[in-house]
């Protein structure tokens, strides 16, 4: 049997992979660089062996997996191509592995993560469910029904699939390092709807995908009347959100849901309608729906002291807007405080203004200096080109993280795609 090795294994939907493969009694291993990263913890706890980068750690009958963010150029790519060594890329595997599966591909600019977290939870109530979660979460059952997985849109890599189903949550201009405006983020769904080969469930309430062409159904869901799956009677609360689901005008059913915020809403109605679709039991999407615990880097919650500090993966000003309202609607008396850590360069350009308008919802603003990737490193821009345009905002770094123990009894939230969780730490191990 031939050995899978990961180059990029702690990358999240590398991860994710590894696990699913590993479930379903291949061997796995992989590489990457020594530094902790929050997804090879699920990793460790299966055994899987993670070593450093290194070309000898290419044998031949092995097959390599390598993550996108690698080059030809690299070590380990280089010597497997040396010694004829199978090298396939992680969205390569992907779209070949999914045809085994009824495959529902879960895509947009925001949402993608805590949707397809909550589809396969459910999905997995009704029939044995294979998952990849972009949060480095994955599981492989080898006679499952369904595959529900994370389909990003950057650098159109979601063309390799050709998913049974899509859920598109929505069109967002955000990737400028690679895509010019949102006509252009638009052509990269278009094109991928294209590729659905029995369904699409797409949020209606985003101007963009109600565009959308297809050669296959198209369903809406959403908060406004025109859409097939719409939620009415909503009932905000301290411990979740209720509502009663109408399809076409016609009641279907209540849910509840331990989630804030209509992003959450919109999410739960993706996953209702596509389980109404395949004919799921009511019963099992209601409770199911309400045991979800969501995913990593997405509203994770601890409380410390008197203060609630939350993780989440915002990164872009509708996320940040987002988040801060489910944070308002969980706790409405508290003071809210966002520590924010900008993702790249270019993101922080382009959406400057935005960032600043979405920011200034929280009571109080720290910013943390901007977080490269390994597409980019540096840029004109500085922290200091935010700061400006946020009022009272102030900077934070790893030398100051105890300013925040001024704010007694507030919400932390702190936002970022980068290493915002190094700050989370620091100022933890300060009380």
């Amino acid at each position: 049997m031939t050995v899978y090795h990961f180059v990029g294994i702690k990358g999240a939907g590398m991860s994710a992979l590894a696990q699913i493969l590993h479930d379903m009694n291949f061997q796995v291993q992989g590489s990457d660089i020594e530094k902790e990263i929050f997804t090879q913890k699920a990793l460790e706890q299966r055994g899987i062996s993670v070593l450093p980068f290194d070309k000898d750690n290419i044998k031949t009958g092995m097959t390599l997996i390598a993550g996108n963010a690698f080059p030809d150029t690299h070590e380990e790519i280089v010597a497997a191509n040396e010694l004829g060594v199978e090298v396939i890329r992680y969205h390569r595997f992907l779209g070949d592995f999914m045809k085994r599966y009824t495959s529902v591909a879960v895509t947009g600019a925001h949402g993608k993560t805590s949707t397809t977290g909550l589809l396969a939870h459910v999905m997995q109530g009704g029939q044995p469910t294979s998952y990849l979660i972009g949060d480095g979460t994955g599981r492989g059952v080898d006679n499952g029904t369904y595959f529900a997985f994370e389909a990003c849109e950057y650098r159109r890599h979601f063309l390799s699939y050709t998913p049974d189903y899509a859920i598109m949550t929505n069109i967002d201009f955000d990737h400028p390092d690679y895509f010019t405006s949102v006509e252009d983020v638009f052509s990269a769904f278009q094109e991928m709807a294209l590729q659905v080969k029995k369904g699409i469930i797409a949020c209606g309430d985003d101007e963009h995908l109600q565009k959308i062409q297809a050669k296959v159904p198209v369903l809406y869901y959403g908060l406004g009347a025109e859409n097939d799956f719409q939620a009415r009677n909503i009932v905000k609360s301290t411990t979740g959100t209720a509502f009663d689901v109408f399809v076409r005008n016609t009641f279907f059913a209540s849910f509840e849901i331990p989630g804030y915020g209509d992003h959450n809403i919109l999410n739960a109605l993706a996953v209702i309608a596509i389980c109404h679709y395949e004919e799921i039991d009511v019963e099992v999407i209601q409770a199911q729906l309400q045991t979800y615990k969501g995913v990593k880097r997405r509203f994770s919650e601890k409380t410390v002291g008197t203060q609630v500090l939350i993780d989440d993966y915002a990164h872009h000003p509708t996320e940040i807007t987002a988040t801060i309202s489910a944070t308002r609607q969980k706790y409405p008396e508290r003071e809210i405080v966002a520590v924010f850590q900008p993702h790249t360069f270019t993101r922080t350009q382009t959406f400057l203004e935005n960032f600043a308008e979405s920011l200034q919802k929280a009571d109080k603003v720290y910013l943390c200096n901007i977080f490269g990737s390994a597409r980019e490193h540096q840029g004109k821009l500085t922290i200091e080109d935010l700061r400006e345009k946020i009022s009272g905002a102030e900077l934070i770094g790893e030398q100051n993280v105890e300013i925040l123990k001024e704010h007694e009894d507030a919400v932390l939230v702190f936002m970022g795609a980068g290493d915002i969780q190094k700050f989370e730490e620091l100022y933890q191990n300060t009380i």
